[in-house]
């Protein structure tokens, strides 16, 4: 019988992004503060994952071998070092979140029998690769605000309380949502990255963030004066709004994971998710 474990390792690490044949003002424009010298630091936390058969011992693997696997090929070669020097790999490529799960991926995978890389430099920022030559995914996440109520307007008061409960009270109810964005694209050789990281953000924050927050959502966005703004039809609606944007940054959208509280949350995909492309949810957010 087939299984999937893992494994939670982490570093703490410095990079820079600078590309010499740049000038300071082109590497400014394009990497931000991230040009700053001698770098910034990350806390990095990475989820290794593997397949294979159950033993005679009920395991996989001897996870006391899987660690010391994972610290001999990669933590205590990453941990408290400048990034951009330790490895040959970043000699030429920048030591981006996607392209360090990628190289990761290529230093574990002649050891253990990988299925993901998963690697956060930090909780709202993390990067999957599963081994597909230089494509990988990368994740940002964020938040906003709203206020809405479940009622269909085609149903009266008495039919949408039989459907909905609490929820389809006339004056409605608000969560603080955490959205999950995924994209998907090839890693550039010379940046490292396989999307424009800002230009993600700004497009969430353009298209999605800043028209959500703080809005009652049935009466501020016209969407849902006819839709009924369940977490999932929110998915649905912002998964619409970003493919477009996502699309004009060089990447596509892969993925928007909505979670309306600790208890409830909605998924869904650009297109049917392949098997073993990417996790539906993240070992470091249990709110699922």
């Amino acid at each position: 019988m087939k299984c999937t474990i893992n494994r939670r390792a982490q570093f703490s690490a410095s990079h820079r992004y600078w590309l010499s044949e740049l000038s300071a003002a082109q590497n400014n424009r394009r990497f931000g503060p991230c040009t700053n010298a001698p770098g910034h630091g990350h806390n990095y936390v990475l989820y290794v994952s593997m397949t294979g058969d159950l033993d005679e011992y009920g395991m996989v693997l001897n996870l006391s071998d899987v660690k010391q696997v994972i610290k001999q090929e990669v933590t205590a070669q990453l941990d408290f070092s400048y990034l951009n020097d330790v490895w040959p790999e970043f000699q030429h490529t920048l030591p981006t979140t996607e392209y360090l799960a990628k190289v990761i991926w290529d230093r574990l995978a002649p050891h253990l029998p990988l299925v993901n890389i998963q690697l956060f430099e930090h909780p709202e920022l993390w990067s999957d690769y599963s081994g597909n030559h230089m494509e990988a995914f990368l994740t940002v996440s964020t938040h906003f605000s709203a206020a809405h109520r479940l009622a269909s307007p085609r149903l009266s008061y008495e039919e949408n309380c039989e459907i909905y409960g609490k929820c389809a009270r006339p004056h409605g109810h608000g969560h603080n949502y955490h959205l999950e964005v995924s994209v998907k694209g090839q890693i550039d050789p010379r940046t490292g990255m396989l999307v424009d990281l800002a230009a993600l953000q700004a497009a969430i924050d353009e298209h999605v963030v800043e028209p959500f927050d703080h809005t009652f959502l049935n009466k501020d966005i016209p969407y849902f004066a006819e839709v009924v703004p369940t977490a999932e039809n929110i998915a649905v609606h912002i998964r619409d709004l970003l493919q477009g944007p996502i699309a004009a940054l060089g990447a596509s959208l892969h993925r928007v994971k909505l979670i309306e509280s600790p208890n409830n949350s909605a998924e869904v995909y650009a297109s049917a998710p392949l098997e073993g492309t990417l996790p539906t949810s993240t070992p470091e957010l249990a709110a699922v």
